[in-house]
């Protein structure tokens, strides 16, 4: 036998009116609020994982080696050096995968170390990374934190110098582990040191010094490498080519 239908409720009338005229609305705002959430959730995920991916590269220390004032600030070489009376600052920046800054060192690299072993200039590194981005690689950074590391063993400008006399034939290459271990053992890093070096190396001691030079000089318009700079003027390498007239500077800048 068919069952007679009963009127609905005045309830479910209601309930049914909703979902005719406005259920989809509610339905919408529910949608629209998780896609919201799932593009903050994104967002926060992104931050987090670029902010992994910044300390795997440059670990976490912020230790700033003895030679620097501070974060952002370039490296006195000849710190224990004292410097003659007027004696002019020279800042040298210089990216450790640049050939050019290679060249430079090859041609007057003698000639400021010893300028600044004599006390006639003040002698700053300020060490560059950019070509860690257009490399796609690490590798400037991976040596500027060596280098850093050495000098806390006294031995900066004898790390420097090997590294850029052992430039890699091809641009981006890098330097095997055991080739950097050698130009620190080459600078007469030895016993205790070594493995103090060792460790700072594979901490990355001095990693976030080292970017934070590459974005300080950055932002003073510094993106080119070997840039040199005298008491505050950059030279001009068709002014002075080569290391006599780079002696003839410094001791036009000595007041």
């Amino acid at each position: 036998m068919a069952q007679k239908s009963t009127p609905k409720s005045a309830r479910q009338a209601k309930i049914d009116a909703v979902r005719k005229d406005g259920g989809g609305g509610v339905n919408r705002i529910v949608v629209g609020a998780v896609v919201a959430v799932v593009a903050i959730i994104a967002v926060v995920g992104g931050v987090v994982v670029a902010e992994r991916n910044q300390q795997d590269r440059v670990g976490t220390s912020t230790t700033v080696p003895a030679g620097a004032s501070g974060m952002g600030q370039g490296f006195v070489a000849n710190a224990d050096v004292t410097l003659q009376p007027n004696a002019p600052t020279l800042e040298v920046y210089e990216d450790f995968q640049c050939p050019a800054c290679a060249l430079f060192e090859q041609v007057m690299g003698g000639t400021v170390a010893d300028l600044a072993k004599e006390g006639k200039i003040k002698l700053v590194y300020h060490l560059k990374t950019f070509l860690d981005a257009n490399l796609r690689t690490t590798h400037s950074l991976t040596m500027g934190n060596a280098a850093m590391c050495a000098a806390d063993a006294g031995k900066f400008q004898a790390f420097h110098d090997a590294v850029y006399a052992n430039m890699p034939a091809q641009e981006g290459q890098g330097w095997p582990t055991a080739q950097v271990r050698g130009f620190a053992e080459g600078a007469g890093i030895t016993g205790a040191a070594l493995d103090a070096w060792q460790t700072c190396v594979d901490e990355r001691k001095y990693g976030t010094y080292v970017e934070s030079t590459e974005e300080s000089s950055s932002k003073a318009g510094i993106n080119s490498t070997p840039t040199v700079v005298l008491d505050g003027q950059k030279l001009d390498f068709n002014a002075v080519p080569d290391p006599a007239a780079l002696k003839a500077a410094v001791e036009a800048a000595t007041k």
